[in-house]
């Protein structure tokens, strides 16, 4: 005691500094702990995805009529997966595996995850192809196959075909209307540049001259098309015809010969470079947009899709079978492989928006998804971050591997009356639950 208390005469700064430091690594530790306990982990992902580059969806003969040289041979069926397209996929479903493997959800090698991965696709050829390219980047060597419906229209991708709910023609009419000032021919002079860029590519032709080649026989100009909005049948509710339309079908085909790796005169007969590829592209994300993100046209469109991905992370948030999800209570990765008809539906639901470098806004580049992470953030808290993730121009023209280092373009979405002001931009679970199950239309889900 007598020690003690000349220690504490004497040298009453260095016990004090002592103390001091004591009292500072035991706040430090206990702060260390409660970060530690508050690391978010991921534990599940959904992945929609468009399928990858495939060919035009118009035979050649229809296509020529809109050009004064005749369209390239793409060397397979119209709206089928090229070899291209398969090796991108690939290359994408490799990336998939390194970034979930970074984030903890799978191993980095080994197929004993195989069986925690769910790919579903629609029935056409090229989204089953692309999904099976996509298991072969995820899960090389392991045997993984896409499930799809084996015939007819799947109501996930394709709702209204299916018979899924009865739509009101005049009111998706009216939507659309509405947003254009019941004057559909207004659309060619509020994008008059990019029909101009688009007629010059087409025929050779300066804006402002006049064009030989679209008089001839048997050819048509894109802006003497007939511009009108009506009601549909099939797995449209409503139609927006004209020179909009015909276009976004135009431009995206160029894209495609870019993302193909086409070249010399196939790549727009020489005539076209990423400058003009971004101008024209104006054209598909305005008819996108107008045709598939206006509200009512979405909510009918993309209810029962939306409903399914909702239940599927509801199973996963809860650890419980829950009817309506497409994925297994075990598994951590849930792909669909549809169109960008399917994601443009739900970014119109959601009023969400996101913009790739290089890229017109909210567009859906072929391979590029809307992910939905379902991230747990301490003991029975869950919240969900929102992005959309697709291979830059460059990397799809080159083929160029995708690494943790050399990632795709990735654009973090802020889900409106849901997302924080956080990096991630997340919405508590609650919230994003709630959020979803307002802008679903339980008349357009089927059970």
């Amino acid at each position: 005691m007598l020690f003690a208390c000349k220690i504490r005469m004497k040298s009453p700064v260095k016990l004090l500094a002592l103390v001091m430091i004591f009292l500072a690594v035991t706040a430090a530790t206990a702060v260390t702990q409660e970060t530690a306990a508050v690391v978010p982990k991921l534990r599940f992902a959904v992945v929609l995805t468009r399928h990858g580059v495939r060919s035009p969806t118009w035979t050649l003969a229809d296509l020529n009529t809109y050009s004064s040289q005749p369209w390239p041979d793409w060397g397979v069926a119209p709206g089928r997966l090229t070899p291209r397209g398969s090796t991108l996929m690939t290359l994408m479903g490799s990336y998939y595996r390194l970034y979930f493997a970074n984030a903890g959800l799978l191993r980095s090698a080994g197929c004993e995850d195989a069986s925690h991965v769910h790919i579903l696709a629609d029935s056409e050829s090229r989204t089953r192809e692309t999904g099976n390219a996509l298991a072969a980047g995820l899960m090389p060597g392991c045997g993984m196959r896409t499930q799809t419906v084996s015939d007819g229209k799947d109501p996930l991708f394709s709702p209204l075909a299916a018979g899924i709910g009865s739509p009101d023609h005049a009111v998706a009419v009216a939507a659309i209307s509405g947003r254009i000032g019941a004057n559909p021919d207004a659309l060619v002079q509020v994008y008059r540049s990019s029909f101009d860029t688009l007629r010059a590519l087409l025929f050779g032709c300066a804006s402002e001259a006049s064009c030989p080649g679209e008089e001839k026989p048997g050819k048509q100009s894109v802006l003497k098309q007939l511009s009108s909005l009506e009601a549909s049948k099939g797995d449209h509710s409503t139609d927006l015809r004209g020179p909009l339309r015909i276009g976004s079908t135009l431009s995206e085909d160029f894209l495609l010969e870019y993302l193909n790796g086409m070249d010399g005169n196939d790549l727009g007969w020489g005539r076209l470079d990423p400058g003009k590829l971004m101008e024209i592209m104006r054209l598909h994300a305005a008819y996108a947009d107008l045709a598939r993100q206006t509200q009512y046209v979405a909510r009918v469109q993309g209810s029962n899709l939306l409903s399914h991905i909702l239940r599927s992370m509801e199973q996963a948030a809860n650890g419980q079978t829950v009817a309506g999800s497409l994925s297994e209570v075990s598994d951590r990765v849930l792909v669909i492989v549809g169109h960008d008809t399917n994601i443009s539906n739900i970014a119109g639901m959601l009023g969400i928006d996101w913009l790739l470098d290089g890229y017109q806004p909210n567009d859906t580049p072929p391979g590029s998804a809307l992910v939905f992470e379902l991230w747990q953030q301490g003991e029975g808290k869950m919240a969900v971050s929102t992005h959309y993730v697709g291979q830059s121009l460059e990397q799809m023209r080159k083929t160029l591997p995708l690494t943790l280092d050399s990632p795709p373009l990735k654009s973090p979405i802020f889900v409106p009356h849901c997302s924080t002001a956080d990096q991630k931009m997340t919405c508590s679970w609650n919230s994003f639950q709630h959020t979803l199950d307002n802008a679903i239309d339980p008349a357009f889900v089927k059970p």
